[in-house]
C-alpha cells in the first residue's frame, strides 16, 4: 500500500485543500495540525509538506527532528512568509524545497510529483549493468542508482543534494551559474531566491569536503557560481 503525505498545518482551510489536491492527483494523503503530533506521524509518510508557522513545536523544529533521524524522507516547508532567512535556516537543516503562501495547486503538485520521483530512484536503484559510477579522489557517485560514498561510507545526501552533485559530477569542469543550477535540480517553474543553491551547496560541501572553506570537489567560480573539479575522473570498471 502507498505511503500517505503527511500535511503538517495547522490552518483547517489550507489543510482541506492540501488534502484535495493531493487526492485529486492521486496521492493518499493525511493532516495533523500541530508538530507534536507531525512528530509521531511522519514514520507514516512517502513525503511531508511542513507548515512552518505551528502551535507548539515549529515547523523548523520539526524539520530538525525529521532530519536527524532520516536523511532522504521528501520535505517540502510550507512557509506564508518569504522572509529569507526563514527559508534558508530550513534549507540548511534539511529542506528539499518550500512553497510560499498563497501557492499555485499545480506548482505544488509538480513539486511533489518531482521529489517522489528521485525518492522513488534512491530507493529502487538500477540494474547493475546499468549503473556508471563516477569516482573522482575519494569520492565516489552512482547517478543511476542514486547512490554515493565517501572513503567506502555511504553519504546520507538529500534528494536535492544528490541532484547537484549528480550534476556536477556529469559535467566535470563545467561552471554552472546559480541560474543554471536552479533550472536544472529546482526546474523553471521554480520562483524561490538564489540563496537556495548557496545554502544547498553549503551542505553538500560539509559532507563531502574535508575543509568546506578550501573545497577539493565543488569549487567557486568567482562572478560565475560553481564547478566540479576536472581531476582524474573515471567510470568504475
Amino acid at each position: 500500500m502507498t505511503r500517505p503525505i503527511l500535511c503538517v498545518e495547522d490552518d483547517p482551510d489550507i489543510g482541506r485543500l492540501l488534502i484535495t489536491l493531493l487526492g485529486d492527483a492521486g496521492y493518499p494523503a493525511i493532516r495533523v495540525a500541530d508538530g507534536e503530533t507531525a512528530l509521531t506521524r511522519w514514520r507514516e509518510a512517502s513525503l511531508v509538506i511542513l507548515d512552518l508557522m505551528l502551535p507548539g513545536i515549529d515547523g523548523l523544529a520539526v524539520c530538525r527532528e525529521i532530519r536527524t533521524a532520516d536523511a532522504v524522507l521528501p520535505l517540502i516547508m510550507l512557509t506564508a512568509r518569504a522572509d529569507t532567512r526563514e527559508v534558508v535556516h530550513g534549507l540548511e537543516i534539511g529542506a528539499d524545497d518550500y512553497i510560499t503562501k498563497p501557492f499555485d495547486g499545480a506548482i505544488l503538485l509538480a513539486r511533489v510529483a518531482a521529489l517522489l520521483r528521485r525518492h522513488a530512484r534512491a530507493a529502487t536503484g538500477a540494474p547493475a549493468g546499468e549503473r556508471t559510477p563516477i569516482a573522482v579522489y575519494d569520492l565516489v557517485i552512482d547517478t543511476e542508482a542514486h547512490y554515493a560514498t565517501l572513503r567506502g561510507q555511504a553519504l546520507s545526501l538529500t534528494a536535492k543534494e544528490f541532484a547537484l552533485l549528480s550534476l556536477f559530477a556529469r559535467h566535470p569542469g563545467r561552471g554552472f551559474s546559480r541560474a543554471d543550477l536552479l533550472d536544472a535540480v529546482w526546474g523553471p517553474e521554480f520562483d524561490g531566491f538564489d540563496h537556495t543553491v548557496n545554502t544547498h551547496i553549503n551542505r553538500l560541501r560539509n559532507k563531502i569536503e574535508d575543509d568546506p572553506s578550501n573545497p577539493r570537489y565543488i569549487l567557486t567560480v568567482w562572478g560565475i557560481g560553481y564547478r566540479f573539479t576536472d581531476a582524474s575522473q573515471r567510470p568504475l570498471s
